[in-house]
This record gives structure tokens, C-alpha cells and sequence, in this order.
């Protein structure tokens, strides 16, 4: 099918937006990265690395939740017995090789995992512009991760929010290229790992692509189903599992959870009152997606806008909702910065990035019991900038029509009057 019957152009994108009249810089991050740049980037990540498995007391801790549960499954017993297993039966399968090595091994690996998966994540998203992965936005991306508070919590901890770093640019990638069976079978198996990606099946509802929708849904029923029937007593999932993600999890999590409505209660709201304006800061976003899709226009900046707005508005209202969530939708958004009108190109967009930077302290905000309110700050400024780029061409087009209405249209300019 070609690019203009699927309305998603991608070929040579970059080359067509980025005119002589653009700014400079564009032209110089799209340039290949000289080799000490690369060797800077390397040496930060190795950085990163030795740091987490040398030091942290709780490297894994995430990952370890769900080893854990493989583990149970080999040995006879009941993986969701720990309410803190909190995927689906598919990801105990998905776990079982990470069951059969040794806890030092362990250590080593999540953090090196970590740090590859947000990398590959990372490079898939600036192949979906076109962008050489041996440019200077590229190398600069990655010394920027190794800065970035959230990028370094989920390698340290191993949250398999990591899967969803990955798919969710390789399944934008593949839906750009007209794959989108391809695309649903990726979204498909993200989910099998780790619901998270969820939000996405409505992408394809407003793509019209119905067969992979249904893949997207049949990869992780059939995947949950053959765990299920192996594993005892998988109704555990709905029992105990489900109650406990619903309430927002226990007084462990809490202190960490950035959602707005939680945030809310802490400030004194009460909770019908802040859930409900984060129930409704999400349904706002959901319509702002379904508007930038409807705009139409082809390219890559259609389908990473309308992905990241439907993930921001399921971050909104979630409960939990943790500081690394960002990292799924961040990589696209900023690789998105060579085009104009990308919601990386508004100046909010980049303070909302700020306060996480690793290393800059904030009065009143870096212990751990607090560090929720600079999270939350972050999730709502991002999709605030996200949401206003989804509209306003509607906006911009809406006010010009207003400006020309009947009462100026027979108006003619009176020059020299003094």
C-alpha cells in the first residue's frame, strides 16, 4: 500500500522539513557525530552501569517481583501468592529464564539491559524521522540519558516498563512503513510482558486497522491463557491481583505515585473531588489525540503525537503513576525535535524536563516521600505541551477565521490619515 493511500509518509521526511529557512542547529544535529562524542556517550553509559551494580542497595528490586513469580511457577506454587506480581500470566513465562541464574548474575544484568533496551528504544525512535542513528542528536541523546533522573531509576530498579521503551517506537516505525500487522503483533507481545502499552489498541481503532487490533489482542489472551493452564490457581490474578492494582496499590507505593489524583490528596483535595479532575484531565487528552489524528496530515509527526497524547492521558489518571512511565513516550517526542511544529520545539516541553536532572537539588522536593510532587509536575506540563501542539492548528485556524469575519470583510485599509 503506498504512503499516500495510508496518509503516513515517512520517507525523507527530515529532508523535505528541514528547509534553508530552519534554524541552523537542525542542520547540525543531523550531522554525523564525530567519534569522541560517541566515546563520551559510551563512557557515560558504562558509568551509569558500573554505578548501579556496584552500589545501589536496591538494583533489580522491580525486576525481582516478577523473577520471583517464575520461579514460584517452577517450583509448584502460585506466582500471584505475592500481590506484588502485578502483570499478567503471560510475563511468568516471559520470566523463566531470568528464574535460572544466579542473583549475581542478576545484578549485572538489569543493568545492562536496562541501559540497552532505552538505548534501542532510543534508536528506533529517530529511524521513525528518517534520522541516522550516526548523527550529533543521537550521541547527544545519550549523554542526555545518563543525566536524566528517570532513566537512571528504571535501570536501577529493572521495572519492565522497559519492554514498552522499545515497542512502542518500533511498532510507530513499522505502522509508518504500512506494516501494521507487524505493528499489532509487536503491541501485542509488549502487552503479553506488560500491559502498559494499552492505551494503544485505540490508536489502531482510530487507524481503522482491525486486523491488527485483533492481533494485538489475541497475542497476549493466547500467551495469558497457555501460562494459565500451567501455573496454579490463576484466578488469583482476578481475586487478589486486580483489587489491589485498582485501589493504587499500598502505603509501599504511594510515596512514589506521581498521578495527579494522588498528588492531589496530598495536598489536601478530597479524593472523589482529585480523581475526578484527573479523570477528566484524561478524557481531555484522549480527545485531543482523536483531534490530531483527525487533522490528517501525513508523516511521521501524526503518529508519534497521537501515540505519546493517548499514553500521557492513560499516565494522567493511573494509579499508580511512577516518574519512569515517561521515558515510553519521551524518545519519540524529543527525536521529533527536527521538525517544525513538533511539540519538542515548545519551550515548556524542555522546562518540564528540567527539575530531572540528576544531581540538581530542589528545595523541599529530593526526599523520597516527595520527589512524587517534581514527577507529577513533569507528567502534566509534558502532556499539556503535547496536547497543545495536538491543537493548535484547530486553534490558530479558529482565531484567523474569527479575525476575518463579515464585520472586517468590507474594511479597506486608510493609509496617510496624519
Amino acid at each position: 500500500m503506498s504512503a499516500e493511500k495510508t496518509g503516513l509518509a515517512g520517507a525523507g521526511e527530515v529532508r523535505d522539513a528541514v528547509r534553508p529557512a530552519e534554524p541552523p542547529v537542525v542542520g547540525w544535529l543531523l550531522g554525523r557525530a564525530p567519534w569522541p562524542l560517541w566515546g563520551v556517550a559510551a563512557a557515560l553509559m558504562g558509568a551509569v552501569i558500573f554505578h548501579v551494580q556496584r552500589h545501589s542497595p536496591t538494583v533489580g528490586m522491580d525486576n525481582d517481583f516478577v523473577v520471583k513469580a517464575a520461579r514460584a511457577l517452577l517450583a509448584g506454587d502460585a506466582p500471584y501468592a505475592d500481590k506484588r506480581f502485578l502483570y499478567l500470566p503471560s510475563a511468568v513465562l516471559a520470566a523463566v529464564p531470568e528464574a535460572l541464574l544466579s542473583a549475581g548474575k542478576l545484578r549485572l544484568l538489569v543493568p545492562v539491559a536496562g541501559v540497552g533496551l532505552v538505548l534501542l528504544g532510543w534508536l528506533a525512535s529517530l529511524r521513525i524521522f528518517r534520522i541516522s542513528v550516526r548523527s550529533r542528536l543521537a550521541a547527544l541523546g545519550v549523554v542526555a540519558l545518563a543525566f536524566f533522573e528517570p532513566f537512571r531509576n528504571v535501570v536501577n530498579i529493572g521495572n519492565w516498563t522497559l519492554a514498552s521503551v522499545v515497542a512502542l517506537p518500533l511498532m510507530l516505525l513499522l505502522a509508518l512503513r504500512s506494516r501494521w500487522i507487524a505493528a499489532g503483533a509487536v503491541l501485542g507481545l509488549a502487552l503479553a510482558v506488560k500491559p502498559m502499552l494499552a492505551p494503544l489498541l485505540l490508536l489502531l481503532v482510530l487507524a481503522r486497522r482491525w486486523r491488527a487490533l485483533a492481533v494485538a489482542v489475541a497475542v497476549p489472551v493466547a500467551a495469558s491463557v497457555l501460562a494459565a493452564l500451567v501455573m496454579p490457581r490463576p484466578g488469583m490474578f482476578f481475586t487478589r491481583t486486580l483489587p489491589f492494582l485498582l485501589h493504587g496499590q499500598d502505603s509501599f507505593a504511594r510515596p512514589f505515585d506521581a498521578s495527579p489524583g494522588m498528588i492531589l490528596t496530598r495536598l489536601g483535595v478530597p479524593e472523589t473531588a482529585a480523581y475526578g479532575v484527573a479523570a477528566v484531565a484524561a478524557v481531555a487528552g484522549t480527545g485531543c489525540a482523536w483531534l490530531r489524528w483527525r487533522r490528517g496530515d501525513p508523516g511521521a509527526q501524526r503518529l508519534v503525537e497521537t501515540a505519546a497524547m493517548l499514553m500521557l492521558a492513560a499516565f494522567l489518571v493511573s494509579r499508580p503513576s511512577f516518574d519512569h512511565y515517561l521515558l515510553v513516550v519521551l524518545p519519540p517526542l524529543v527525536a521529533s525535535v527536527v521538525l517544525p511544529g513538533s511539540a519538542a520545539r515548545t519551550v515548556w516541553f524542555w522546562i518540564a524536563l528540567v527539575p530531572q536532572i540528576s544531581g540538581l537539588p530542589w528545595p523541599h522536593l529530593e526526599g523520597l516521600h516527595r520527589r512524587a510532587f517534581k514527577d507529577t509536575a513533569m507528567l502534566c506540563t509534558v502532556a499539556a505541551a503535547v496536547a497543545w501542539t495536538c491543537v493548535r492548528p484547530r486553534v490558530l485556524r479558529a482565531v484567523t477565521i474569527m479575525s476575518v469575519g463579515p464585520e472586517s470583510a468590507d474594511r479597506t485599509p486608510v493609509r496617510d490619515v496624519f
